[in-house]
Order: C-alpha cells, then structure tokens, then sequence
C-alpha cells in the first residue's frame, strides 16, 4: 500500500523455484540498466544483498504463499498487486496452514485476480495444478514456457546437464545461453524470467547476456568449499519434488561420480510427515544418503528410509554424521547437504573434517 503503491511489480510464486527465478529477474532488469528495487528471499550472489529499493518504477519481489499475519489468513503475494506474474509450480505445501491443495489453489487464484488486464502472467505449459487455477478465471494475457513447447517459450538443443541451450519463442530461435547453472528445473527458470523480463521492456538477447553471467542466490546450489578433490554443496531443498530435481540436475553435471546426500527434514511439513513416504524415492540418484533425524521428528524415519536398503544411514547425531561422511569420502565425491535451515553449520564441519 505504501512502498509499492506506484510500482511495476514483477513476482515470482510458486511452490518451488520463487528465489531464483525472482533473483534472474532482477539480475536482468540491473543489467539492462533499469536500477530495479527488489526484495527476495534469499541473497542473490550478483547483488549481494536480499532488499534494495531501486531506483526505477520496477520492483521485483519473491510471492510467496504463506499466510500474512496472525490476523490475516491471506496470502501474502495477494498484497503486491503484481503487473507482472510468474506463476512456476504448484504443488502441495506448507501443511502446517493449508489442508489439501485446493486451499493453495484458492490463493492463487486470489492471486490471479489482481493482476490487472493489461499486465501478464506466465505459466508453464504442463501444470495441471496451475491450469485449475486459471480455469477459475482469468483475466489476464498468458505466455506460457516449457522444455518442448512450440508454443511460447521453449528450450531445444540442451546440453544433458542444462548448462548450454537454444531459447525459441512460438517454436523460432531467439538466441543461445551457456551459463553457470545446471538442471532441467533451472531452464526453465530461465524461460519464466526471460519472459518476465521482456514484459518489462528487456529484449531477449539483452536478457540471455544478462543469465550468461547470472549467479544464483546463495543456499541454491550453492558450492560451501572443496577439500582434496570432495565438493560440498549447500542446497535449500527441502520438499520431495525439489531434492528429486536438485539431485537430478547434480547428477546430470557429475556423470558417474559418486553423490553423497545429507539431509535434514526440517520444515514444518517435513516434521509433520506428510510427504515422508516420497523422500526415499526422491533421493535414488544419490549413491549413499544420510538423514538426520532428531528427537521429536514425528514420524518413524527408519522406517520410511529402509526402501533405501544399506545406502542409507538415519542418525540423531550430527557429529557423527560429519564422522562418518568423512570416513567414506574420497576423491572426487559430491557432498550434497540440504536443508531449509543452518544444520547446525554441518557445511563448515564437514570441510574441517576432511582436511
């Protein structure tokens, strides 16, 4: 009502995905020089820093979902009154405030509703989840993004790991990234801002400069520091769908090496164990898996990880996870650690222990 009265607003929601879309957004409104204020959920590593307010009409803001304050149930994002929308995903989530899906559903199609006829949302071409919302009405011009998409915006000639491909629109070459990223989820990203972007008055190319030197914020991917040839990432996934693609885009860069996965259930709807039984399947492309699983977790995480067989090990100790990583670590590993929290700076004491 007050800082973002007079602003062209551009917010990325969804369930996975907010961060670093919002932060290539940003990134590519600095870099076509139009000085935009932003404020993001995490600290996109080109700034520096989560919250500026700009110098221009545009402000980009992460959307998120949860609800406003104790007195008001809404969603946040329904505030912002975004020109522009990037709706990425939708799945289930946040199971300590919503019931099912469809309360989610409902907020964003609140949502929807407040973008104005003359702004833009942008969605992907394969979301039955986020066509439900729109089918409860929409008012509003849609581009829509996907991998094999001949309608809108696409990817083609992809590199296996995400880190080089064509960028099309309506199925017609608009020109070719290589970058510092990787993952089939972050081309995608990557379209969604593209298209964002262009709404805003950014051309294409200027946009695909801009991601070729794009670094993503910090906890995504992000690499903590290599000891002896063993990387140690910091990653934020911290839901079934986002450790599944995480681990696959890892996978896709590393080949053959060997992934070790270290994972702290520790959002509310992971404690709750309303997605326990997708975690083992989730975490199949790792090469040995370690959860920490304190007191008070609720809910049997033995017994949910056992499908793993002897690639896994649930302790509730993170000393002797740091031990006992580190005693089978060589060479080439990759240390994956995930968690939407400091993990009790396990990052740091795994590099101390593999000195």
């Amino acid at each position: 009502e007050h800082l973002l009265a007079d602003r062209w607003v551009l917010a990325a929601a969804g369930t996975h995905g907010k961060t670093t879309v919002s932060s290539m957004i940003a990134w590519i409104l600095e870099y076509a020089n139009l000085e935009p204020g932003f404020l993001i959920g995490g600290v996109p590593l080109n700034f520096g820093v989560s919250a500026r307010l700009g110098g221009s009409p545009f402000f980009v803001v992460e959307a998120d979902e949860y609800d406003t304050a104790f007195f008001d149930k809404r969603s946040k994002f329904v505030h912002y009154h975004a020109r522009t929308l990037v709706m990425n995903n939708l799945e289930f989530d946040h199971a300590d405030i919503f019931d099912d899906l469809g309360m989610i559903q409902r907020q964003f199609h609140h949502l929807v509703r407040t973008v104005p006829g003359n702004g833009l949302i942008v969605t992907p071409d394969d979301s039955a989840s986020l066509d439900a919302v729109l089918d409860m009405g929409c008012w509003t011009p849609l581009e829509r993004f996907g991998l094999a998409t001949e309608h809108g915006w696409g990817a083609r000639d992809l590199a296996p790991d995400g880190s080089a491909f064509e960028v099309t629109f309506d199925g017609q070459p608009r020109g070719r990234l290589s970058w510092k990223l990787t993952g089939l989820h972050n081309v995608n990203n990557a379209l969604a801002a593209l298209a964002a972007s262009r709404h805003a008055g950014v051309p294409i190319g200027v946009g695909l400069e801009a991601l070729a030197a794009f670094r993503n914020a910090r906890r995504r991917m992000e690499l903590a520091g290599e000891v002896n040839g063993i990387r140690v990432y910091d990653d934020f996934a911290h839901h079934p769908t986002a450790i599944e693609t995480t681990l696959h885009g890892l996978r896709a860069h590393v080949g053959e090496r060997r992934i070790i996965a270290i994972l702290e259930p520790r959002s509310n709807t992971m404690r709750m164990g309303v997605m326990a039984e997708r975690l083992p399947y989730s975490l199949a492309e790792a090469d040995r898996v370690f959860v920490y699983a304190p007191d008070g977790l609720g809910w049997d995480a033995p017994a949910v990880f056992r499908p793993l067989g002897e690639r896994v090990e649930v302790c509730d100790d993170i000393e002797r996870i740091v031990a006992d990583v580190a005693g089978i670590a060589r060479s080439g590993d990759q240390l994956l650690v995930m968690s939407n929290g400091g993990f009790g700076g396990i990052h740091r004491k795994l590099l101390d222990a593999l000195q």
